[in-house]
């Protein structure tokens, strides 16, 4: 048997819906047995644990399995969390890349559930979310260099998809892309501000300054990473199915190879990046952020241009959005104890930015001067 394969892999499960995440099975039923007619059986809902932002649940109605996704409790920012707009992306994926998951039925009627939802198919699978393996696995060099790469290459498959044709011809304004974006994140960040992180501001104003040529125009998923890629459990090698398109969009394909590698932790990286983990990436066989920038160049035949300006707007970024998530948690919009350090993750993002803009490169930011 190959290093790539695996028995007895635990599979990525549900658990019970959170306490102040429930959503009522009878209120939800009705559209269910309207959307599913040949299902049979009670239905029962669980939730997938993980994430910060749009809530994930499994749905049972008899034997069959299906996924609903909603919009996190307490968001006052609605157009942040578009239901409509996530389904209407899977939607347009369908029959033009294979590793999206199917969308079922989309429901505008918040009284249901008190939000729109969407539901889609369910995918099986093995996700990697940290340094520690899943029961069932062996982290070795071989495994990590192959699975980093096929990473790396299904990215660039997505980019490879035709977006000059109805529906993916719609959406998205690819046009300026990475000014609105530099702009859109920079007002983000003034909104949700609850402390004074000078790296935050830092970064800010230096992509407004930097701002590069759009490199062209493709699908991109906004929020790559390993966590939300569902791998074969006979070949963890093959990446089955990529999840969470909440920040989907067409736009500059270098943005989101940017946001892939800001998610991505190199060995040599300052401890304090290890304490959040996006996935095996630091340990031994995994490509680099260099390597990763390097293979995906070939891979897509794209000139990567000022690789530096991407990944401290990904830096940025993910300090945005994590800073957006303690401000809910800070205006008491949710009492998930998991979002009541995030601060502490704001700043690591913030000081990362620092120092790649200080060494002007992507690479080796933890040594010493």
């Amino acid at each position: 048997m190959s290093e790539s394969r695996a028995t007895d892999v635990r599979l990525d499960e549900p658990a019970e819906v959170r306490e102040e995440e429930r959503i009522d099975p009878a209120r939800i039923e009705p559209f269910l047995r309207r959307t599913l007619p040949e299902a049979t059986g009670p239905v029962s809902v669980l939730q997938f644990p993980k994430g910060h932002s749009n809530l994930t649940y499994l749905l049972r109605v008899g034997e069959r399995e299906l996924v609903l996704r909603r919009p996190p409790f307490g968001v006052k920012v609605k157009s942040a969390h578009d239901m409509k707009r996530e389904y209407d992306i899977l939607s347009a994926l369908k029959g033009v890349y294979g590793r999206a998951p199917k969308p079922i039925a989309f429901c505008d009627d918040e009284s249901l559930i008190g939000a729109k939802f969407y539901l889609m198919e369910r995918v099986r699978g093995v996700i990697l979310r940290a340094e520690k393996p899943p029961d069932g696995i062996a982290f070795t060099p071989e495994l990590l260099r192959k699975t980093s790469a096929a990473l790396v290459d299904n990215l660039a498959d997505l980019h490879a998809v035709d977006v000059t044709h109805p529906p993916l011809s719609t959406i998205g304004r690819p046009q300026g892309y990475v000014a609105r974006q530099v702009k859109g994140w920079t007002e983000r960040y003034s909104n949700a501000r609850t402390d004074e992180i000078r790296g935050v501001e830092t970064a800010a104003a230096w992509l407004g300054r930097n701002m590069p040529a759009e490199s062209g125009t493709a699908v991109i998923h906004n929020d790559y990473k390993y966590d939300n890629v569902i791998l074969d459990p006979n070949d963890l090698t093959r990446i089955v199915a990529v999840l969470d398109w909440e920040m989907a969009t067409v736009g500059d394909p270098l943005m989101d190879l940017g946001t892939f590698i800001g998610y991505w932790g190199d060995p040599d990286d300052p401890q304090e990046l290890r304490t959040r983990s996006y996935g095996p990436t630091y340990l031994p066989g995994s490509l680099s952020r260099l390597q990763i920038v390097e293979r995906y160049a070939e891979r897509s035949g794209r000139a990567v241009g000022s690789i530096l300006f991407y990944y401290v707007f990904a830096l940025f970024k993910i300090a945005v959005i994590v800073q957006q998530i303690y401000k809910r948690y800070v205006d008491g919009q949710t009492r998930d104890p998991r979002f009541a350090s995030l601060i502490h993750w704001v700043r690591v993002m913030a000081h990362q930015a620092e120092r790649a803009l200080e060494k002007g490169r992507i690479d080796r930011l933890g040594e010493q001067r």
